[in-house]
């Protein structure tokens, strides 16, 4: 039969009425063909999800409505992935023409076929793991830029890598950091931002020594560097100032500032860009160290540091700054994300931009100029009574001031709101944004510093559920009792969250719902009168977005701090979250409510779908008997050295209990005696796990391991074990 319908193919064909061939199937878009035309229509394509919240305005809004109020009860199981890992989660997905694209820890970045979840490629930086040592808040990783047919991620380690969004494979690499090594501990943990003909990049660690803040950019198609705007002054004593914003700046720094300790104001997370008018909006940290009051020091302004700065994208010269806490204090850091928003002020739609601060003031700012036009609480406060609407600074309080004796202090350092996105909804002109009502006990340390955290010169704050003064006394000294610190104080002395739904010109509350734990994940809203919310014990909440009420809950089995995202493909909506606890609980157990307690802490992308199946939940959390200690051998006296060197360097990542990080009473017979080559000669580095032999000395080493089997023993015993 074949070589007869040969035949006659050829005399059809010789007869000259062969069939035309079929016409060319239509030319398939290249792989992340995003540009800026595109963008400027985003509105056109609802099923996409080009930025990390969604397009330029940020809004974490997706006008998707398939899935709404009436029928989102029906959401099930379509497809997930399993990192294999159990560090925090933070990015939010991309998705452009049917391609996921995600990144997991320390950079790692990976593209799924969005419909069916298949696996198309990963790529691993391979990222340099003494760099560990230097994250303040885990081995997280906020997510990609996508630009014409490339992906952009910043790896832990501070290089940029640009890959084909094809095939992952890479096609430049760069070196991010201002200076690299470990008298300078930067990282890197945000996204990237396209802003013009150029990629702009931010660094983390301001809480270090060494570290000044910074964005850099790098040209789009050869990672050629463009230009590097710093957010902080240098040390005077290294001559003028190397830009022209910190002649201004210096000004502003105590004189006695100790400049080789830290100077913070890092941009470690939100970035964006207005491509109408080519400004590039960062928010920065706090300086570092604070306002300790050694050396005669009586602290300043500390320009540019918890502010949120407009810079010119063609050049990387200041167009103007907002600075939301002058002479930071309290680890108030301007970091969070930014919504872009038309709203009217005195009668008038201004162009604004919208953060919800950790200071507990959602500010709206306008986008060409910086008048500030609006700052409201979305939280209790008592460090300030106010922003004077004259000269846009906050009014401290008595209250404020912890440097004679600890303070009460609202909100905490963790932020009313930190990095968790929030969400706008222009159906219903509200936004939504993830609270934590937490108040903090502060306590000044200038006088007690061999107990704070190697490198790390940030103020000592409890939440009160973890304020004892016996146990702090060891590093603190004699401290007062919870009762006398929450004696005239008038709010809930307990860590609580909510979802918020606030009008963001007038600042009114519009409803709220308390959430059930209080460290939740970050807030998607979409065209079907919802808003979703995922939490720390595994649930991924709806709510109406109109009213605030729950209409539906779906437990994951895995903690969530990132925001959940939605696209669609084929005509189906998705709604898509990454889930993985850490961050914020970095050097903390997992509350026992917690999913990640329940269940493990296994990083897994969720994806879910109308008419979907069950959701798969993990394996419950199997807890192997704790091993029998080695026996002890260190005096008193080096276990209280020990004690010091631990919380100095250790404690930062291992805790004490279920967490993050492995629980060092726990380690193995071999883990014991290998403990020096672990903790000075690397051994662990492929695992994450940076070596301490620049600042620690095998005596130092061998007083630290006398703590922990100490600390092992007490369990031992406590467990009931001879």
């Amino acid at each position: 039969m074949r070589g007869a319908a040969a035949a006659l193919a050829l005399l059809s064909a010789l007869a000259g009425c062969a069939e035309p061939a079929p016409p060319a199937p239509p030319p398939q878009p290249a792989a992340g063909a995003v540009d800026a035309a595109r963008l400027a229509q985003a509105a056109a394509e609802p099923g996409q999800w080009f930025l990390t919240g969604r397009d330029t305005s940020g809004s974490y809004y997706s006008p998707l409505a398939q899935i709404d109020s009436n029928n989102v009860s029906r959401l099930g199981f379509a497809w997930q992935y399993r990192f294999g890992t159990y560090r925090g989660m933070e990015a939010t997905p991309l998705v452009i023409d049917g391609v996921l694209y995600v990144t997991g820890n320390w950079g790692v970045t990976y593209a799924f076929d969005a419909a069916s979840g298949r696996k198309l490629w990963r790529y691993d930086p391979e990222i340099d793991y003494q760099w560990a040592r230097y994250v303040c808040c885990d081995a997280v990783n906020r997510g990609v830029a996508v630009w014409r047919g490339r992906v952009y991620v910043g790896a832990l380690d501070g290089y940029l890598h640009c890959l084909d969004a094809r095939t992952g494979a890479r096609l430049w690499k760069v070196d991010t950091l201002p200076a690299r090594g470990p008298k300078t501990p930067y990282s890197m943990t945000g996204v990237p931002v396209v802003a013009g003909d150029a990629v702009v990049v931010g660094g983390s660690g301001g809480d270090f020594a060494g570290v000044r803040g910074y964005v850099a950019a790098y040209d789009l198609g050869t990672g050629q560097f463009r230009w590097r705007f710093y957010t902080v002054p240098r040390d005077p004593a290294q001559g003028p100032q190397d830009q022209p914003h910190l002649v201004a700046a210096v000004a502003t720094w105590d004189p006695n500032h100790p400049w080789a300790e830290g100077i913070g104001g890092t941009v470690w997370d939100g970035m964006s860009y207005d491509p109408d008018l080519k400004l590039l909006y960062i928010g920065t940290g706090n300086g570092a160290p604070y306002n300790l009051r050694e050396g005669g020091r009586h602290g300043g302004d500390d320009l540019y540091a918890a502010s949120i700065v407009a810079i010119h994208a063609d050049s990387g010269t200041l167009a103007w700054y907002y600075q939301t806490t002058p002479g930071d204090r309290w680890d108030y850091d301007s970091t969070q994300k930014f919504v872009f928003a038309q709203l009217e002020f005195g009668g008038h739609p201004r162009q604004v931009l919208l953060q919800a601060s950790k200071n507990g003031f959602l500010y709206a700012l306008d986008r060409k100029t910086g008048e500030l036009l609006a700052a409201h609480p979305f939280t209790w406060v008592n460090w300030t009574s106010g922003i004077d609407a004259k000269t846009g600074r906050p009014i401290p309080t008595a209250q404020a001031d912890y440097e004679k004796a600890p303070k009460l202090i609202m909100p905490s350092a963790v932020g009313a709101h930190s990095w968790q996105p929030m969400a706008l909804s222009p159906k219903t002109g509200l936004l939504y944004i993830p609270v934590l009502d937490e108040p903090m006990i502060y306590v000044e340390s200038s006088e007690r510093r061999a107990g704070l955290v190697e490198g790390w010169f940030t103020t000592p704050a409890f939440a009160p559920e973890d304020y004892d003064p016996k146990e702090l006394k060891p590093l603190y000294g004699d401290l007062p009792p919870l009762a006398a610190l929450t004696k005239d104080y008038q709010h809930p002395a307990r860590s609580q969250g909510a979802l918020r739904a606030v009008d963001p010109a007038t600042g009114r509350t519009a409803w709220e719902a308390g959430t059930a734990s209080a460290w939740d994940g970050g807030v998607l809203a979409t065209g079907g009168n919802l808003v979703f919310q995922a939490d720390e014990t595994g649930h991924l909440n709806a709510y109406a977005a109109d009213s605030g009420k729950r209409l539906a809950s779906f437990n994951l089995g895995t903690s969530v701090m990132a925001a959940p995202m939605s696209y669609a493909v084929g005509g189906t909506q998705y709604i898509a979250v990454l889930a993985g606890l850490g961050g914020g609980f970095l050097g903390g157990t997992y509350p026992e409510s917690s999913a990640a307690y329940r269940y493990g802490n296994e990083g897994r992308l969720i994806v879910l779908k109308l008419g979907g199946t069950e959701i798969p939940l993990p394996a419950p959390y199997q807890e192997q008997p704790m091993p029998a200690p080695p026996p002890e051998q260190a005096s008193s006296t080096q276990i209280a050295h020990g004690e010091l060197l631990y919380n100095r360097y250790c404690g930062r990542c291992h805790s004490f209990g279920r967490g993050v990080i492995p629980d060092l009473r726990r380690m193995s017979a071999e883990e014991h005696q290998i403990f020096d080559n672990i903790v000075r000669g690397g051994a662990y580095l492929p695992r994450g796990m940076g070596r301490f032999d620049d600042v620690l000395s095998a005596d130092d080493a061998a007083d630290i391991h006398g703590y922990i089997v100490h600390r092992a023993w007490q369990e031992w015993r406590e467990n009931g074990n001879e």
